[in-house]
């Protein structure tokens, strides 16, 4: 399966709008935070969680999805959250805490929710699975269409929620796709110091589902393998795994001085970064001219302009709604 050239400059525009985000919240993130580091204080309260260099495994998946499709995310979801269609605006506002946002400023970065496109994540290691293997469920048993993609990380494969949502999505033969973003990390433990096999996706066989592996964070390569998994999900032929080798070009959070990675592994990884990999692709196959792509990189700028300014502009929560849609 080959992307067409709209699909091919559709994943591009993805990639440069995610990039672009958070290089402006990792501009403001420490506003207010210095000398003394606090991260309660400034326009952006919290962790953060940068998703650089893993733009290809959401724009490979997402050129598949319809907003009817699911997808959970992880604690570093905002490049999955734009190539699903979220509202930039509204979410900029939820990671600044503000009552425009997606869920009026209460879940901030980590937990991003849109019903619009049916999207969410979550702080907690592996916990979208099982909502994606319930999403799934409740398609098949309506005759909805839909098809539920769980995003994980590698570290999440090690977790009980994995095996559970694995199995019963097998046994029940559920439209969902499961995917690994292996960014050899999670945190600051390597993969191989914590996983007994070298690579996630032989584990599928152990539930009975296609297992694929995608190197070289290739979102063409992406793009193909994970457009048979959700075909074949349509189709009633039950769930795949796909995992895909990333790469983290930040540390694991905002702040993170990562002295446990081998001298010279960030220089290899940037000289590997996947956008200018895909722009300079996108040339050399003649898919678009330098002022296509120009365009495309002004116009995300913009668009990442008028959601940060939109985020700032918006009025704080009113502490009078502070226990607004809370179970008590």
């Amino acid at each position: 399966m080959i992307p067409s050239r709209e699909q091919k400059l559709w994943m591009y525009e993805k990639m440069v709008v995610s990039r672009r985000f958070e290089e402006a919240i990792a501009a403001i993130y420490f506003e207010g935070k210095k000398p003394v580091f606090n991260m309660a204080n400034g326009p952006i309260p919290g962790e953060m969680h940068l998703s650089d260099g893993q733009e290809p495994c959401a724009v490979g998946v997402c050129a598949h999805l319809q907003p009817y499709d699911i997808v959970t995310a992880t604690h570093r979801p905002h490049h999955q959250a734009i190539a699903k269609g979220v509202d930039l605006k509204r979410m900029a506002a939820e990671i600044f805490g503000k009552a425009t946002g997606l869920s009026g400023g209460r879940g901030g970065h980590m937990h991003l929710f849109d019903p619009a496109v049916n999207f969410a994540c979550s702080g907690i290691i592996a916990q979208g699975m099982g909502p994606a293997v319930g999403a799934a469920l409740s398609r098949k048993m309506q005759g909805k269409p839909g098809v539920a993609v769980a995003y994980i990380g590698e570290g999440a494969a090690n977790q009980g929620a994995f095996h559970e949502s694995l199995n019963l999505a097998a046994v029940w033969k559920l439209p969902v796709v499961f995917v690994i973003e292996d960014n050899a990390w999670g945190i600051s433990v390597a993969k191989a110091a914590s996983t007994a096999v070298p690579e996630n996706h032989v584990r599928a066989a152990a539930y009975g589902m296609p297992g694929h592996l995608v190197r070289d964070n290739d979102p063409y390569a992406i793009f193909a393998t994970a457009g048979e998994a959700i075909a074949a999900a349509r189709n009633g032929q039950g769930p795949s795994l796909i995992e895909v080798e990333t790469m983290r070009l930040a540390g694991h959070f905002m702040g993170d001085a990562e002295g446990y990675r081998p001298k010279g592994e960030k220089d290899g990884l940037t000289a590997r970064d996947p956008i200018p990999r895909l722009r300079a692709r996108l040339l050399a196959d003649g898919d678009a001219d330098e002022s296509t792509l120009d365009k495309i990189e002004t116009v995300a700028s913009g668009e990442v302009d008028d959601a940060i300014a939109y985020a700032r502009n918006s009025p704080d929560p009113d502490p009078a709604d502070a226990l607004t849609s809370v179970f008590v």
